[in-house]
């Protein structure tokens, strides 16, 4: 038998099992397919429901970004949320739109949260506080409100966030009862701090080994307006808030493994203004040329970082949005040169874990 006679023949039976197997594959698909599906999905729940990160992790001091952006819609980064999870306890740190529902994906239970903590009131900072207390509510179920710590001003939000869901709690325990949604839990309970002085701190928390203290930033107007330190098992970190560069705060990152810095790139901004000067969208571009006078150049935050001795350098707030990461090396532009430690420029879901008595920094994404 010639060659090519014997090859046409092997392709075609090949080709015979092939379609054979498709077709049986069809056919399974279509008598068992919902079934296979509503397995999987299945499965999925339970771990969902199982899951319990904050739990799983080992002893230590840990940031989980659940909102990395800021005001501006970004398709890789909610609004800003923080989550600081230092032994057993777990804190949220503002609270913009999405945070809670990222805690949820990144398998962080709401129901877990000890305290949540504001840095200021710019709406992307607390637009997502009323689900975020609901969740924690029905999450746990809690039976008493989460306190909600911030400087003066926190007590007119958390107040207003309470009415605006005062009837949403009325209906959830109506209709599941009141030992699956206890009536006490909903909502949250404000606690003001004095603000700071400058070079000063003030104790916002401390228990079980935990400290967090705040300090005084410049997001003038936007004020008053704050960082936190947190400090447990030997570990340190810092998130900035809102803020121009700042003394205060690089002070107060002496010596810490991780800053947690806002970042705006000065470049991008003043392309969108230019953007938004060729659409004749006049408001845009004063607010585009107004932005960058209370925020943090990338630059700017790694002298900070090199100068407060900090190990790792994390930016948050991105600002504008990076919806590529070709854009990258625009935002970073210079950062190398100033400060030689890690640098991140987070989205939404990253972990980054100083575990208890040790050095290490890891860092591993959620989402």
């Amino acid at each position: 038998m010639a060659r090519g006679v014997y090859v046409g023949r092997t392709f075609r039976v090949v080709m015979s099992l092939v379609v054979g197997l498709a077709v049986l594959a069809a056919a399974v698909w279509l008598v068992a397919g919902d079934r296979v599906v509503l397995a999987l999905a299945g499965r999925m729940a339970a771990q969902n429901m199982a899951a319990d990160r904050a739990a799983e992790l080992p002893d230590g001091l840990h940031l989980a970004v659940c909102g990395a952006g800021g005001p501006m819609p970004d398709p890789l980064r909610s609004g800003p949320c923080q989550l600081v999870i230092a032994g057993r306890s777990v804190f949220m740190v503002d609270a913009g739109s999405m945070g809670a529902r990222n805690m949820v994906r990144m398998g962080i239970r709401p129901g877990g949260l000890t305290a949540i903590l504001l840095t200021h009131f710019h709406s992307d900072h607390i637009d997502g506080l009323g689900e975020a207390m609901m969740l924690r509510w029905t999450g746990g179920p809690a039976k008493v409100p989460v306190p909600v710590y911030g400087p003066p001003g926190v007590e007119r939000v958390v107040e207003g966030f309470d009415a605006a869901y005062a009837l949403d709690a009325q209906y959830r325990t109506a209709h599941h009862g009141p030992d699956v949604v206890p009536p006490g839990g909903a909502g949250g309970i404000a606690h003001a701090f004095v603000m700071p002085g400058p070079g000063e701190g003030t104790t916002v928390y401390e228990a079980d080994g935990v400290k967090v203290t705040a300090f005084a930033v410049d997001h003038a107007p936007a004020a008053p307006a704050v960082g936190y330190r947190f400090d447990y098992g030997g570990r340190s970190l810092v998130l900035s808030g809102d803020t121009a560069p700042s003394a205060n705060l690089e002070a107060f990152a002496e010596g810490a493994d991780l800053l947690v810095h806002e970042a705006l790139s000065p470049r991008l901004v003043a392309m969108l203004g230019e953007a938004a000067g060729a659409a004749g969208r006049g408001n845009l571009v004063h607010v585009m040329e107004d932005i960058p006078g209370y925020h943090t150049a990338p630059t700017d935050a790694a002298a900070i970082a090199a100068r407060a001795g900090v190990r790792r350098l994390v930016f948050v707030h991105v600002t504008p949005p990076l919806p590529n990461a070709l854009l990258h090396g625009v935002f970073l532009d210079g950062v190398a040169d100033i400060f030689d430690g890690p640098v991140d420029i987070a989205r939404d879901g990253l972990l980054l874990s100083l575990p208890a008595g040790s050095d290490e920094i890891l860092s591993r994404h959620l989402l």
